[in-house]
């Protein structure tokens, strides 16, 4: 009995998450409205306070909740160079079917510049994990002769993170005009190609 209990309360949570995710991506985290996600969850604005204790948790959560269904879908921990960069382009492929969640991370991205919005410490985290575990798969890729030896792994994890990050916003602004899944993936290609031993 207490097991249902619990599988329950997940999906019910896992649900107010998903449709949080919804609210922030279509108003930002300043924009959005608690009253709204309550309503959405078929729950009392008390209701929703109760599993999450404020605007700026229930954030975190969120973006914590995206991650996690990104990191199940998508593991670049124990990648090589070329698996890592293929499964990047992967990542962008699906980006390009959900605009609502591409939308949650631009948007919030863009507010947590600020030292004092809710979701500065979870962007910085995030970048600094994606940098090191891309840099890590490069470095694996140059000791097993599958890249380079001199290669500079964490230039080039930024270069790759600027490229995601840059098509993801000119494809937001102009869908009909920037095709980001096949600009990132031929960028992908490219860079692979450079990056092998002569």
């Amino acid at each position: 009995m207490r097991r249902r209990g619990y599988a329950s309360g997940e999906a019910r949570r896992e649900r107010i998450l998903a449709l949080a995710l919804q609210e922030f991506a279509e108003h930002g985290y300043r924009g959005a409205s608690l009253a709204r996600i309550a309503e959405r969850a078929e729950l009392t604005q008390a209701g929703l306070l109760h599993h999450f204790k404020s605007k700026e948790l229930l954030l975190v959560a969120v973006l914590e909740y995206r991650d996690e269904v990104d990191a199940r879908r998508f593991d670049l921990e124990k990648a090589g160079g070329v698996a890592a960069l293929r499964a990047l382009a992967d990542v962008v492929d699906y980006n390009s079917r959900v605009p609502g969640l591409v939308q949650l991370f631009s948007v919030i991205s863009g507010e947590a510049v600020t030292a004092d919005h809710p979701g500065h410490a979870w962007a910085r985290a995030r970048y600094r994990r994606l940098r090191q575990a891309l840099a890590d798969a490069l470095r694996r890729a140059a000791d097993s002769g599958e890249f380079r030896a001199d290669l500079d792994a964490e230039a080039h994890a930024d270069r790759v993170i600027a490229m995601m990050d840059g098509l993801q916003t000119q494809w937001l602004i102009d869908p009909e005009q920037v095709d980001m899944a096949t600009l990132f993936r031929g960028y992908v290609d490219d860079l692979i190609e450079s990056l092998k031993p002569a």
